[in-house]
């Protein structure tokens, strides 16, 4: 993994424009090479910030939104039109206000579409396998107060998974108790990561990720780029630092 480069922004709205300003330059220069890139999108609240700020700044940025494919590094596995979905949040705040063609937009599993969640992460493994790059040009991540990272908690098994792109998960400490996840695996394969942390409330994940942690206790600290690990942080967040 990269070393990681931290960058610290005044408060969540100065974040959230300078990761979406940076997220269409990226994507804008990947489409002028002649590259098509892969994204994994996160939920939470800073990423709907971001969310929106990309939807706002989009029609300058020349960005061909009919040739980025869309992952999600996690979803609940509820109802296709529950609003815990993360899907249907970045639908709502640019997706769909942008013009992403829905076949670019690889949603996870929902309780429609499969039986349970274990059958939900072997239907996204095998869509990962037959419709991504290899790898992940940008993958964005939140990071929870207690250091998880997609839906991979501190101390569950899921960490440990090995030959596996998606896991299913059950009993998760953060409610809904039933999600998909992206492993360590797929996520470590990924040219540059971003954390998109915000709050006073994250604080001591973030040293603690970006100190000496165990992934066991500390999962954030598992993951980095293959080219560029990015913790983008408002100055609450970064406070222990």
């Amino acid at each position: 993994m990269t070393e990681a480069r931290i960058e610290v922004h005044p408060d969540p709205a100065e974040l959230a424009i300078a990761v979406a300003g940076e997220f269409l330059n990226r994507v804008a220069d990947a489409q002028a090479a002649g590259h098509v890139p892969h994204v994994v999108l996160t939920g939470g609240t800073i990423a709907e910030a971001i969310h929106r700020e990309i939807a706002r700044l989009a029609p300058a940025s020349g960005v061909d939104w009919g040739a980025v494919d869309f992952w999600f590094g996690d979803e609940r596995f509820v109802a296709p039109d529950s609003p815990d979905r993360n899907v249907g949040q970045a639908r709502a705040a640019f997706l769909d206000e942008v013009g992403v063609p829905a076949h670019r937009v690889h949603a996870m599993p929902s309780t429609a579409d499969a039986a349970d969640v274990d059958a939900a992460a072997e239907a996204y493994a095998a869509e990962v396998r037959a419709q991504g790059s290899g790898r992940f040009d940008i993958l964005m991540l939140g990071v929870g107060p207690d250091g998880h990272i997609a839906s991979l908690f501190p101390g569950f098994p899921q960490l440990d998974a090995t030959d596996a792109i998606a896991v299913g998960v059950t009993d998760s400490p953060k409610p809904p108790p039933e999600r998909v996840s992206l492993t360590f695996e797929a996520l470590r394969r990924s040219s540059s990561v971003w954390f998109l942390v915000s709050g006073e409330g994250k604080a001591a994940a973030v040293a603690s990720a970006l100190g000496d942690a165990d992934v066991h206790q500390t999962p954030a600290a598992g993951v980095g780029g293959e080219d560029e690990t990015v913790w983008f942080l408002d100055r609450a967040a970064a406070s222990r630092l």
